[in-house]
């Protein structure tokens, strides 16, 4: 494993990232679908919402399957992080990744609210299912993480360019640290500290 190139980096891990939009679009997506449902829209309610529980299944299939040889490969393609690296707070990361995408998390939303006059609730249940998506292949990239027993970032510089996403086309490599490195544990979410007894 190839070590960096010894200039310090800003780096963000990589299931994070991943994982940042799924609260988002998951609440947005049930208030939107709650609303929808209030709706008769033109499809009438149990179409919509039948309507809305194939297009929730079918994101979470897509969402959480789109782009997994692209994870893989970046992940074979592994730096391991030098001693002047800078890690980022999970929640630092987070916060980035929804500021730079909160006008396309209301538009969504809005979209999701607005089609309820045609479906109801089938716009929020996609978006639920796009947060779903998310948050099963951030617990993809965990497994992997501890199957590797290694932690995956990716440098801040590029996400920037990749407008968020740690597998867009300008991102050379992961850089890598051990399991513990870093407030967040294998897959994104919030690292529990054991109990002192």
């Amino acid at each position: 494993m190839a070590r960096g190139d010894g200039r310090a980096q800003g780096l963000a891990r990589v299931a994070v990232v991943v994982r940042a939009g799924a609260a988002p679009l998951w609440w947005l997506g049930v208030f939107a679908a709650g609303v929808g449902v209030l709706v008769p829209g033109i499809t009438g309610r149990r179409i919509g919402v039948l309507a809305g529980a194939a297009l929730f299944i079918i994101a979470v299939v897509v969402v959480a399957c789109r782009g997994r040889k692209r994870y893989v490969a970046l992940s074979r393609g592994v730096v391991r992080a030098g001693r002047h690296d800078v890690l980022q707070d999970r929640a630092v990361s987070v916060r980035n990744w929804r500021r730079g995408h909160r006008w396309w998390l209301l538009l969504a939303f809005a979209a999701a609210l607005g089609s309820a006059f045609a479906v109801p609730a089938a716009g929020g249940m996609l978006l639920a299912g796009c947060g779903t998506g998310l948050r099963l292949k951030a617990a993809w990239l965990g497994r992997r993480e501890r199957a590797e027993d290694a932690l995956l970032w990716v440098r801040v510089d590029w996400l920037a360019v990749n407008g968020g996403r740690p597998a867009g086309k300008t991102v050379k490599a992961y850089r890598s640290t051990g399991i513990a490195a870093g407030d967040a544990a294998p897959g994104g979410a919030r690292r529990r500290t054991a109990a002192l007894v």
